[in-house]
């Protein structure tokens, strides 16, 4: 077993109920409520039990609390989140094919530029990364890189899920890689950015599963 604090509360969800319901919180996190550091401390160990290629143990973790460094960070995710907006696939643009599923998306965008515009509010900012960059090798070795970052990125926020917090992923800073890179110290030459995630309590614990399409919309059976 992964030994974890004994200080942070728990919602004792099933693992059905965890899965279902870890969702991007944007309005519903709570800016004013202290994140104690025992609790990332926590989701980071339990993220570190994800997958990772060869075993290699490539995952980092930059958690950002110092209000000037989030706020820095923040400024470089708005810049980023300009630049998103100018191409076809903003979320904003998205046609889902329906007006139920339309509707939830322009939902859904109106929390992202919610975010954009508080993302310093959040007690604490986690960049996930890897060590190695795998630009100039075969396209096995960004897939198998990230393959090793993204996983403990979702299992971070798995554990946040459990303890009561709120997480949103997103690469819109990656629009402005150097830049983030510059504002955490991070030898860009060297390590892989992968995702970025606010982490805040939610206002609330209850969320409900997303609008998703029915299952047999996406399986193909034996063959594509």
């Amino acid at each position: 077993m992964v030994p974890q604090s004994q200080d942070v509360d728990r919602l004792n969800l099933s693992s059905d109920e965890l899965l279902s319901t870890t969702r991007s919180v944007r309005k519903r996190l709570d800016f004013d409520r202290p994140v104690p550091r025992e609790a990332l401390v926590d989701c980071v160990r339990l993220a570190l039990q994800a997958p990772s290629g060869s075993n290699r143990w490539v995952l980092q973790f930059v958690v950002v609390t110092d209000e000037a460094q989030r706020k820095a960070l923040a400024d470089v995710y708005r810049r980023g989140f300009e630049t998103y907006r100018t191409i076809p696939s903003y979320i904003g643009n998205v046609d889902k094919g329906s007006d139920e599923r339309n509707a939830n998306q322009q939902r859904t965008a109106g929390s992202a530029e919610y975010l954009a515009e508080n993302m310093e509010r959040a007690p604490a900012l986690v960049v996930a990364c890897g060590m190695g960059k795998a630009e100039s090798g075969p396209p096995i070795a960004k897939t198998t890189l990230l393959g090793s970052v993204l996983p403990g990125m979702w299992s971070f926020m798995l554990a946040a899920r459990e303890r009561g917090l709120g997480t949103s992923w997103t690469t819109v800073m990656l629009f402005h890689e150097q830049e983030a890179a510059d504002v955490l110290g991070i030898p860009n030459d060297e390590v892989t950015i992968g995702a970025l995630t606010p982490v805040a309590y939610t206002k609330g614990t209850s969320f409900k599963p997303a609008m998703r399409p029915d299952p047999e919309e996406v399986i193909h059976w034996d063959r594509w």
